[in-house]
This record gives structure tokens, sequence and C-alpha cells, in this order.
């Protein structure tokens, strides 16, 4: 296992500053790496957004990009996946592995559908009942996330 193992988070134009905040939160105490893709529905100096990080902004590596293209472009090798309640493969399905790139998109419409058509494989899931809508975004964050931690011992957490 690699102690270096990590995994990154790609908020698709996130619109709530307190979910992000939640997020930011979850990344500092995992050491994940937080990528905002702009425009945000927020300014970073919200106090909102501050207020739900706490004092973990010093642990937080966050990284902002402009378009979810420039992220492919920076991390080329990287492997994505891409949370939707449209996917057909569950996020427990997936073997994680060191530097996954786990992307979810606003809390309003999700991610794109021509995003979500283009990479059908790599479309995950977490299962909830038929008649409800979707989970928090801070919370289906945080499901993946210690999924994907829990599959490889939590390297580097006590």
């Amino acid at each position: 296992m690699r102690s270096d193992w990590t995994v990154h988070i790609v908020l698709v134009e996130p619109e709530i500053p307190a979910n992000t905040g939640n997020i930011s939160r979850t990344c500092a105490a995992t050491g994940c790496v937080l990528h905002l893709v702009r425009p945000l529905g927020f300014s970073t100096d919200d106090r909102h957004l501050k207020r739900a990080g706490l004092d973990y902004w010093h642990l937080l590596d966050i990284r902002y990009h402009d378009s979810i293209e420039e992220v492919w472009d920076k991390h080329p090798n990287g492997r994505f996946f891409y949370a939707s309640t449209k996917g057909k493969k569950r996020y427990t399905d997936v073997e994680y592995q060191p530097d996954d790139f786990l992307v979810f998109g606003k809390e309003t419409k999700g991610l794109p559908e021509e995003l979500l058509r283009r990479f059908p494989e790599q479309v995950i899931r977490i299962p909830i009942r038929s008649d409800a809508r979707s989970l928090n975004l801070s919370n289906a964050v945080a499901i993946v996330v210690f999924e994907a931690l829990r599959q490889v011992g939590f390297p580097g957490l006590i």
C-alpha cells in the first residue's frame, strides 16, 4: 500500500457554499485533493463556505480549473469516475486505484448529459430509493471517498 495514495475530488460548478465547505473538510481530513471547476455559484470568501470547512483550510490541497477539459489535460493518465443517479454501475463495483478522480456535478442539475454519454462505463451511482431524487452532494462525496479509502486500508489515516 502506498503512503501517498490519494483520491481527487472534482466538483463541477458547485452552487452551495456549505456543501463545498463540508466537502473541503472531508478532503482535508482524508488527504484528498479537491478540484473546483468554475464557474462557482459562490465566492471562495463566502462565510458559509469558511464556516463549513472550520479550521481545516491549512490541511486542504485545493485546485481551481476553468473547465473539466482543463482537469483532463492536467491529468492525462488519471482514471475518472462520474457520479450520477443515472449510472448503471454502483460505486462499490469499482476497484479504486491511487490518484483516481471522482467527479460530481452541481447540486441542481448534476453532471451534463453529454459528459455521461461520453463515458458510460465510468459513470457510478449510489443506490437510493426509486422515489428519491438524490442525496446531498457532500454526503455523496463522503460515501464514495470512504469506499475508495476503505478498499486500500485507509492509508495515512488513524
